[in-house]
């Protein structure tokens, strides 16, 4: 139990809180003068003046809600106590503040352990504080206090469901690095082996042909800059310790196999056009790990679809793929948000200097277009 209480105190504020977004403006915008019309025409205001300036004041510090969430909890708390003990009988207030309720939610959809603590206990207080003197009752308590539960479970289930997301992401980002790096891993060996073959035929010949030796070196300088280059894309890739499986990578000829593959559902027809000879191994093997996804996806989502094209175009600085369906558009399809084979997608070609992109064609079907450098960014 202490473990628990002791991770929750010590749990970091969830990453990407907005600052402020329109929709804060609007509502703002919307709030101030329903609190002014509602002091003015409402018959029945407790306090009049002072109900007004509390409902108009507490308004401006919701744009801090995500940003300072304790802060807002603090203040609005703290001014409506302020206010209760200040006047006797019915305590002031007005209908509209009940958007109150957005700050507990967004004190546990934002805030840190300790701060969802902290200002879970200034709520209760203040809760606490006016059933006992007498401002509310206890059915108006209760009631209350289940309001405030329901909006901060809202905002926990937010939030776990907002983190749940995010680790799957990074999850599905850092196996994509790892299947690059298993790609990379055939090549950078084959320059390995290149580099310590010329070495021994250098050291053989040097005796009686300096010349070969020369050669040699310059051989070696070649591989040893590829093979520095793709290393570094290699560190770049790989993020965490597990050795990754020896198995040769997949090249640019290998597209073919996509359309000879194909048994049953729609065709594919694999086109290819541009000098690919001199590709780097790595834009090689996310080009057919692209292709091979996007033609998967195809064939999985796009409903009665009869063609899948594959058109690779390369030219003297990059190389263009795109897969294209004849899918019906009219059908909202199961990844028409991005998701987990499309980010795997997006996150391989930025690791290459490249883009990735995904969308519904204007005519009919469904598009997926990359552009990588020739030489692997």
């Amino acid at each position: 139990m202490l473990g628990l209480l002791r991770s929750v105190w010590e749990e970091p504020r969830p990453p990407g809180a907005p600052v402020r977004v329109w929709r804060d403006w609007a509502l703002v915008g919307v709030l101030l003068p329903t609190a002014v019309l509602e002091g003015v025409l409402r018959p029945d205001v407790p306090w009049r003046m002072l109900s007004v300036v509390l409902a108009v004041g507490l308004v401006p510090p919701l744009l801090w809600r995500r940003t300072r969430p304790l802060a807002t909890i603090a203040v609005t708390t703290g001014a409506s106590a302020l206010a209760t003990l200040l006047t006797t009988g019915q305590p002031p207030g007005l209908y509209t503040m009940a958007y109150l309720i957005l700050l507990p939610y967004a004190l546990f959809r934002w805030g840190s352990g300790r701060q969802t603590v902290i200002g879970a206990a200034i709520i209760f207080a203040k809760v606490v504080l006016s059933l006992a003197t007498g401002d509310t009752s206890l059915t108006d308590s209760v009631a209350l206090t289940a309001v405030l539960f329901a909006a901060m479970a809202l905002g926990g289930a937010f939030r776990y469901r907002a983190g749940a997301r995010m680790r799957e992401l990074d999850q599905v980002k850092l196996l994509e690095r790892e299947r690059l790096a298993r790609d990379l891993h055939d090549t950078v060996a084959h320059h390995v082996s290149a580099i310590a073959i010329r070495a021994q035929a250098g050291l053989a010949t040097a005796p009686s042909h300096p010349d070969a030796a020369t050669d040699a070196l310059r051989v070696i300088e070649t591989e040893a800059s590829r093979t520095l280059a793709e290393m570094r894309t290699i560190v770049r890739a790989l993020r965490r310790d597990e050795p990754a499986e020896l198995a040769p990578g997949p090249r640019v000829t290998d597209l073919e196999e996509l359309a000879s593959g194909a048994r049953g559902g729609p065709s594919v027809d694999v086109r290819i056009a541009g000098d690919l000879g001199d590709l780097a191994p790595p834009v090689a093997a996310a080009l057919y790990r692209l292709a091979q996804e996007s033609v998967t996806n195809a064939r999985r989502h796009a409903r009665h679809a009869t063609r899948i094209e594959v058109r690779v175009a390369a030219d003297d600085t990059s190389v263009r793929l795109r897969v294209s369906d004849d899918g019906d558009t009219t059908l909202v399809r199961p990844n028409a948000s991005p998701g987990y084979g499309l980010i795997g997608m997006i996150e391989r070609a930025g690791l290459l200097g490249g883009t990735c992109e995904a969308g519904p064609d204007p005519e009919r079907g469904w598009t997926v277009t990359a552009v990588l450098p020739r030489t692997g960014g």
